[in-house]
């Protein structure tokens, strides 16, 4: 009874058998995607030298960063969808919940640190190799998984801080922060305003820098005097603008907005997004639409 009651059930995506398995089918073979995709980013990255620059150290650094985010829910939720088995420990929610927090939170300052990165190359290339040196990138990148742990420490803390009682319902198909302060018999004001103060200014401020960023980078390309200049500078930035979007979008909906926390019925589809669907596109959309890239990739396979 202890045990039982030391548990969460996740009742998100409940229904009929069929659908259950379809969903298993559907999760694993998206991770399947997102690992093998990411993964091979990861070595071309490393085993190419004409891409050893800032902008493809970022695009490794967001690789590994998706796999991690990706397997921190999506195996388990195939697995429970599967086997029906929803259950999950206290300590395991809090463990899910505090990385999925810490590496949902990384890749948001990733994408501020890459579209910093484009803007310095495109707006400013004859400083780009000065402003962008190892040195910077590697504190970047250090600087966005503090700021990831910092969050993620101060959201679990608070979350499993509340009370939780009777059945323990999350309705979620992961320990997401909104549906487990949602399913909590405490009051769960103090919560809803802490987790819009403090993801509010992380999801605003590294949007805004993004689209600053990119605002300059668009003026840029506009005066460029040849076609063929133009062409070339939009080519590296266009596609990043759509997985941002979706990206941002669909976090600011989650965690920017008061009363976020009072309808997590409506984030389970949305949650797939950023947390299943995102990581396996950002191969596709970052990379392997572009054309260093992609000779690199026929290189290592004719190795």
């Amino acid at each position: 009874n202890h045990t039982r009651r030391s548990e969460f059930m996740l009742v998100g995506f409940k229904s009929h058998p069929g659908s259950q398995v379809l969903l298993s089918v559907l999760f694993s073979t998206m991770y399947i995607v997102t690992v093998v995709g990411n993964i091979c980013m990861v070595l071309t990255i490393r085993m190419e030298p004409t891409l050893h620059t800032p902008m493809y150290f970022f695009l490794g650094n967001l690789s590994t960063l998706d796999i991690c985010y990706s397997s921190v829910i999506t195996p388990r939720a195939a697995l429970a969808f599967l086997l029906g088995r929803r259950s999950i420990s206290h300590a395991g929610c809090a463990s899910q919940m505090f990385f999925f927090s810490l590496f949902g939170t990384t890749e948001a300052f990733f994408l501020a640190v890459m579209a910093y990165d484009r803007f310095t190359a495109i707006c400013n290339p004859l400083l780009y190799q000065v402003i962008m040196s190892r040195r910077l990138c590697v504190l970047m990148v250090v600087g966005s998984y503090l700021s990831g742990c910092i969050n993620c420490t101060i959201q679990t803390g608070f979350t499993f801080s509340l009370s939780f009682c009777g059945h323990r319902e999350i309705n979620h198909f992961f320990c997401e922060v909104a549906a487990v302060i949602h399913s909590s018999c405490s009051n769960t004001l103090v919560n809803e305003l802490v987790m819009l103060a403090v993801c509010g200014p992380i999801i605003v401020g590294t949007a805004l820098v993004v689209f600053v960023s990119y605002g300059y980078i668009i003026i840029t390309i506009i005066q460029m005097p040849s076609a063929e200049s133009r062409h070339k500078a939009f080519s590296t930035c266009s596609s990043h603008m759509v997985a941002i979007c979706l990206f941002f979008g669909t976090v600011f909906f989650m965690y920017a907005q008061p009363g976020a926390a009072s309808s997590p019925s409506k984030s389970n589809i949305i949650s797939i997004f950023y947390t299943v669907v995102i990581p396996m596109l950002n191969p596709f959309i970052y990379s392997l639409r572009n054309r260093e890239v992609k000779e690199s990739l026929k290189k290592q396979l004719k190795r």
